[in-house]
């Protein structure tokens, strides 16, 4: 059974987190895919391709992407590397104290470039990724011309 991890599940969207799949056969080769819809809908999705090692595991933090959205060893690059599937979109988030965006990944045999809708992940789980922290408040700044949020800790 293919086990994908994100730890912690839940962070702020500036901290580091740790993407682990167990569960996969030595040197199988494999399609990671981080993908979330924005608050207008739009699909965002990247992807990278590695190989497993001897214990049929993958991590992004020590293991280097063979290709797809990035190369190379980057701890968080199936989230720096998200692209719009519309052209000249970009990925803001409006409602930042509201609601966190939510990181589906998927795991896939092989090298999957997403063709086959029907195909289904061999491992998945989502990420929470929000904007504010817990009991930090919102205040609109409005003074002549200056318009701003002041976020208070808690």
């Amino acid at each position: 059974m293919v086990e994908v991890t994100v730890t912690p599940q839940s962070s702020l969207a500036d901290r580091q987190v740790q993407v682990r799949v167990r569960g996969l056969s030595p040197s199988q080769l494999v399609t990671l895919r981080a993908w979330l819809k924005d608050e207008h809908g739009q699909c965002f999705q990247s992807r990278a391709f590695f190989r497993a090692d001897e214990a049929g595991e993958v991590d992004p933090g020590h293991h280097a992407a063979l290709g797809g959205s990035y190369s190379g060893v980057w701890p968080m690059g199936l989230f720096w590397f998200l692209q719009p599937d519309t052209l000249f979109r970009r990925l803001v988030k409006r409602d930042v104290a509201g609601s966190p965006f939510l990181v589906r990944l998927e795991v896939f045999d092989g090298l999957w470039l997403g063709t086959d809708l029907q195909e289904q992940p061999l491992g998945a789980c989502e990420a929470e990724r929000w904007y504010v922290g817990p009991g930090v408040q919102r205040v609109p700044i409005r003074e002549g011309r200056v318009r701003g949020a002041l976020f208070l800790p808690p």
